[in-house]
């Protein structure tokens, strides 16, 4: 006759689901096992809609958002194009106009034969389109204030 401990394990593996003939471990630790008892527990509970029901998302519903470009560009809009009004914003035309004639200069001097382009013109042409590029950095407006980014800072 099995003393009372073993009568208690055998009773509480029982319990838990785990007959004797599939207990490969004999009382030993079963970690790594499946508890059958937790499993059918668990589904049951499920079923019954208890307190393991289906996941639900809990931030709230979503709201679909729309897709399509929303924004109109009007070119013909006076406050996306209007006369430089500040002195930054002139220096800011001046940096574009420097950057738009060191490009074209840039091709220019590209497409002379090699007798006539000499190296200190390849080099005023590029420290025009450098000092053009870097003075944008410095003439840079607030981005609150540019019209061609949206509420989120996007580029339209």
């Amino acid at each position: 006759m099995p003393n009372r401990a073993e009568r208690r394990a055998k009773a509480k593996a029982d319990r838990r689901g785990i007959p004797s003939q599939y207990d490969s471990t004999r009382g030993r630790a079963r970690s790594g096992m499946i508890d059958e008892y937790q499993l059918q527990e668990r589904s049951r509970r499920l079923q019954e809609g208890g307190d393991l029901g289906p996941w639900k998302p809990s931030g709230g519903p979503i709201a679909e958002t729309d897709t399509t470009l929303t924004t109109n560009p009007d070119y013909r809009d006076p406050k996306a194009f209007r006369k430089p009004h500040s002195v930054r914003q002139w220096f800011r035309v001046g940096s574009w106009t420097l950057i738009a004639l060191s490009i074209i200069a840039f091709f220019v001097v590209m497409w002379l034969p090699t007798s006539l382009r000499p190296m200190w013109l390849i080099i005023t042409v590029s420290a025009v389109f450098i000092v053009g590029v870097v003075s944008l950095f410095f003439t840079a407006g607030d981005s609150r204030h540019n019209p061609n980014l949206d509420e989120h800072g996007t580029a339209v």
